[in-house]
């Protein structure tokens, strides 16, 4: 995807969601004279807010998480920090989440300050290069500031949902006439309802992050573009790979929490890689030719709107743009 698309994609979402937002808060205040929405809108803000500041503590729990020593892994320390001085951003504090899941991800708030985390399974699966790949990318979330970015952007969809939710029992239980009632439920899951296609603009805008994100880790590693390729064709067949403890079959914590922190998504990671069973582990660039040479089919692209992540097959492609013409 070319840059100047991706800009314009990114303002023409962001226009949309804030536009859309502000209208059906017009419509609200002429519907509804007596409900208290300056309350309800600090609420959510404040809990927004703590989420964003103490999530951080909460991720390093689910994943296992912990900071690893300056004398613990040198050769990725010194990987962190080159590329941290070349992003031209402080060096996060560098964790390591102890699961077997191959994948990395970018997090924090001004409490716990910036950490990027590796999982076990990431420096088991990836050689050097793919690894070095995999931290650019992730310093491109910091650098952008992705995660305020999506704290803003996720808030509204919270509001209305609430907001809709409180209509609707207060028109379900207010103890007014049945008309009133069922008028005021009614207009309460419109509201849920429209929080759901806010919802839909919020995964656009994480999957333009994505985008962004890869195309800095191009900027900032020699031959990014390849190895960032096959690193995220490994992450997704190992990840495929990965057997589920039994506990986690079905509603799986450690993959559905925070899945769109991860710079794959665990989730799609069985149909994504289905296409590769019979390929030989080694073969990395024979991963990404396969993904290259799919077809996007309508399943995918509905598949795609309902996901934080871009569809691989496009990001692959979207990088093999970058390698053949950087300045894109």
């Amino acid at each position: 995807m070319q840059l100047w698309k991706l800009r314009l994609s990114m303002v023409a979402t962001l226009a949309l969601i804030f536009g859309l937002s502000t209208g059906v808060f017009a419509l609200i205040l002429t519907l509804t004279g007596t409900f208290d929405i300056l309350t309800m809108g600090i609420l959510v803000v404040v809990f927004n807010i703590a989420q964003w500041l103490f999530a951080p503590y909460l991720v390093g729990a689910i994943y296992r998480v912990r900071e690893m020593k300056p004398d613990e892994n040198p050769q990725l320390q010194i990987m962190v920090d080159n590329l941290s001085q070349r992003s031209k951003i402080g060096k996060p504090k560098l964790m390591l989440a102890q699961i077997p899941l191959p994948n990395a991800f970018a997090y924090g708030s001004p409490i716990s300050g910036n950490r990027i985390a590796v999982t076990q399974g990431l420096l088991s699966n990836l050689n050097d290069g793919e690894v070095e790949a995999v931290i650019g990318h992730e310093l491109g979330h910091l650098k952008h500031r992705d995660v305020q970015t999506m704290m803003v952007v996720s808030f509204l969809p919270a509001l209305f949902y609430y907001i809709g939710y409180s209509l609707m029992l207060s028109g379900m239980f207010g103890g007014n006439s049945k008309n009133n009632s069922g008028s005021g439920a009614l207009v309460g899951i419109a509201f849920m309802g429209f929080s759901q296609v806010l919802t839909l603009f919020t995964f656009h805008v994480s999957r333009l992050r994505e985008y962004y994100a890869d195309r800095h880790s191009v900027s900032v590693v020699d031959n990014g573009a390849d190895k960032l390729s096959t690193g995220l064709a490994k992450i997704i067949h190992a990840t495929a790979r990965t057997p589920k403890p039994r506990h986690q079959q079905g509603q799986t914590p450690t993959t559905n929490a925070f899945k769109a922190l991860f710079i794959s998504d665990p989730d799609k990671a069985q149909e994504d890689s289905a296409a590769l069973h019979n390929m030989q582990w080694g073969e990395s660039q024979k991963l990404v030719d396969e993904h290259l040479a799919k077809k996007i089919t309508f399943a995918d692209k509905l598949v795609e709107a309902l996901s934080t992540h871009p569809n691989i097959t496009k990001r692959l492609r979207a990088l093999q743009e970058l390698k053949n013409n950087p300045r894109a």
